[in-house]
C-alpha cells in the first residue's frame, strides 16, 4: 500500500473523514487498501463537508467519479475530525459505525 494521498491541511492540523452512524463504515468498507487511504484523507470532499450546507449530494457525485467501484454506504454520516499532523491514529470500525483512535490515548490491559 503506497501513501501518497493529498490531504486537507489547515495550521497544521489534517482533516480526516470517518462515518460515526451505524449500517455502513465509509473508508473501512472498502477492500482495495490505496482506496481506503484515499477515502480517509480526500481533501476535496473533506472540504465540501466542512463547508457546505447541501454537501451529501455534492460528495456522493464527487465520490462516484473518484471511487467508481466504492460502496458509499456511510456517506450519510460522514464526519471530519481534525488530526495534528503527524498523529498516528486508525479508524475502529463495529456494525459499521466507525471511530478514530489514537495512539497512546487508549489504555492498554495486560493479562
Amino acid at each position: 500500500m503506497k501513501d501518497c494521498t493529498d490531504r486537507l491541511v489547515r495550521d497544521g492540523w489534517v482533516a480526516v473523514l470517518y462515518s460515526p452512524g451505524y449500517g455502513a463504515g465509509w473508508s473501512t468498507w472498502q477492500p482495495d487498501p490505496d482506496v481506503r487511504i484515499s477515502m480517509l484523507f480526500d481533501p476535496q470532499i473533506a472540504d465540501l463537508v466542512q463547508r457546505s450546507p447541501d454537501w451529501q449530494a455534492k460528495v456522493e457525485a464527487m465520490a462516484r467519479i473518484k471511487y467508481p467501484d466504492a460502496y458509499l454506504g456511510g456517506l450519510q454520516h460522514l464526519k471530519v475530525k481534525w488530526l495534528r499532523q503527524g498523529t498516528q491514529f486508525y479508524i475502529d470500525e463495529r456494525d459499521g459505525s466507525e471511530s478514530i483512535v489514537i495512539n497512546g490515548e487508549q489504555e492498554w490491559i495486560t493479562a
